[in-house]
């Protein structure tokens, strides 16, 4: 059932949550335009006692701060915030809605990124953050899916929700004592619940920069307090021992930015910008025909500010037709809309959350896509990929592995056998042949996998645990035995003997006991 909120905002789907509220997909209907709605209940997000004010007050002081940062920001870098209010026991706050793809999912489905679309996103983001400082801000949750890639390459930055002022007599309404933001991109300061700046943002930009490189966070763990652990404590792994092309200059100045101590960082963003410059595409020198099918970060600056050419609707009311009261228009099919938009539509709807109408949509528009780009297009491969770990997500194995297996050869014949893509995908593939009762061809592609990780793969301890699993499937108990222990045995190290990984592996060893003669020391 659909529903208004401020008399005028019609919300269509919910797009994100999170720790603020929850953000839709809506439509002014005075002015007809596509927005984005953050809702709000007053008593959504507990505060502790004892300042004199109820929890609702407080959190209608935050939403309100989070408004006026918002709305005191211009820049095309970041999100304008059109209209803010109270509806019933709800506040909204109603901000433009960016087309395009979160940097979250191209990662996931493109990382990778190339040196340039890695560096063209970083400046871009520079230019947003400078703004922010500027206003004397901090963003203080950097991270892919609070960043859009808009069709034409273009990137933006979102959510100001727990931005924090840089003036020292502005309220605190955080939790004192506990850190506010997302583990993987929070700086050993924010870590540990210190005081932030705006080098706390540049540390998050530097774990972006590593993982649109390398293709994973710089500080990977099971566990969200892992995670944090190795913040604060571990340093980062040069990307040049990771990918040999990554230029000397962008490995420095990422480790400079992952330092842990704030004054070891660069100053600012204007800084960082300028070690970027030598790095950024230079302009291409000829007009700009079509957008890509998938966002590429690097066009803003291989085509400044050259037009880009929109598909005409159809024939328009002749001028002097009085104007109607603007109606949401239908949601087309794909057949009528452009593979882009229906690309766009598809990662709306994974965002919301609908996995039915994701299945559907991805399984009309693949043969649309194929046919007209060719199986190796990157809009082929996001909608497969999308399709694929949707599949996954629902555990229908079968329909799940033949894409995983296209996803893989694709990804194999365009950067080689060991593209941690395609290898991610095998060892999805791997999962669905062992979940079909396929023992021994999971076996063979978990080894196959597993022979060519690079060093240090956060997989590679999850592929030798399905190896030994494998083994016993297979009659070798012996062997998976052994296989186990070693591993049970370097995770205790490691982690524990009370860790999760550990405590599992005794229990396979415990299942393995009674297939073996000799004596199983873990059984009771």
């Amino acid at each position: 059932m659909s529903r208004t909120v401020g008399g005028r905002y019609l919300l269509d789907v919910k797009i994100g949550h999170g720790g603020m509220g929850q953000v839709w997909a809506a439509r002014d209907q005075q002015l007809g335009r596509a927005v984005a709605v953050k809702l709000l209940r007053t008593d959504a997000v507990p505060y502790p006692a004892g300042r004199g004010d109820s929890q609702g007050d407080l959190l209608r002081q935050r939403f309100l701060r989070e408004c006026r940062i918002g709305a005191s920001l211009d820049h095309p870098g970041l999100v304008t915030v059109y209209d803010a209010g109270a509806d019933g026991e709800e506040l909204y706050l109603v901000m433009q809605r960016v087309p395009g793809l979160s940097l979250a999912d191209l990662i996931a489905e493109e990382g990778p990124f190339g040196v340039e679309q890695a560096v063209a996103v970083a400046g871009q983001l520079c230019a947003a953050l400078a703004a922010v400082h500027g206003a004397r801000v901090v963003h203080r949750d950097l991270k892919p899916s609070n960043v859009m890639v808009r069709p034409d390459g273009r990137v933006v930055l979102l959510d100001l929700g727990i931005a924090s002022a840089l003036d020292p007599g502005a309220t605190r309404l955080t939790l004192t004592g506990s850190p506010i933001g997302s583990p993987a991109y929070m700086a050993p300061e924010q870590a540990m619940a210190a005081d932030t700046d705006r080098r706390s943002d540049l540390y998050a930009l530097g774990c972006m920069l590593h993982e649109m490189l390398a293709g994973g966070p710089p500080f990977p763990a099971p566990t969200a307090l892992g995670v944090l652990r190795r913040q604060v404590d571990d340093p980062p792994q040069p990307l040049r021992a990771l990918r040999a092309e990554v230029p000397a200059a962008l490995e420095a100045l990422v480790l400079r930015l992952l330092a842990k101590q704030p004054d070891r960082r660069p100053a600012d963003a204007a800084e960082v910008h300028a070690e970027l410059l030598p790095l950024l595409p230079g302009p291409a020198g000829r007009p700009r025909t079509r957008l890509p099918a998938v966002p590429d970060p690097a066009d803003p600056y291989r085509y400044p500010h050259q037009p880009v050419a929109f598909e005409l609707p159809p024939a328009a009311a002749p001028a002097s037709a009085p104007l109607a009261p603007p109606v949401p228009p239908p949601a087309a099919a794909p057949e009528q809309e452009t593979l882009a938009g229906a690309c766009a539509r598809l990662s709306d709807l994974v965002a919301a959350g609908r996995h039915t109408e994701v299945l559907d949509l991805s399984a009309r528009l693949l043969p649309r896509a194929v046919a007209e780009q060719g199986e190796g297009a990157p809009l082929v491969h996001t909608v497969r990929a999308i399709r694929a770990r949707t599949l996954l997500a629902g555990h229908q194995w079968a329909e799940a592995l033949p894409e995983l297996r296209l996803l893989a050869a694709t990804a194999a014949a365009e950067r080689g056998p060991h593209d941690p893509t395609a290898l991610d995908h095998r060892r999805h593939a791997a999962r669905c042949l062992e979940q079909l009762g396929r023992p021994h061809e999971a076996l063979a592609e978990c080894r196959a996998v597993l022979a060519v990780l690079p060093p240090g793969s956060p997989h590679a301890a999850e592929l030798r645990e399905r190896i030994g699993v494998l083994l016993a499937a297979t009659g070798h108990a012996e062997t998976a035995w052994q296989t186990l222990l070693e591993l049970l045995l370097e995770t205790e190290r490691r982690h524990g003997p009370h860790h999760p990984d550990v405590r599992r592996l005794r229990t396979h060893l415990e299942q393995l006991g009674a297939q073996r003669t000799t004596t199983n020391p873990y059984a009771t």
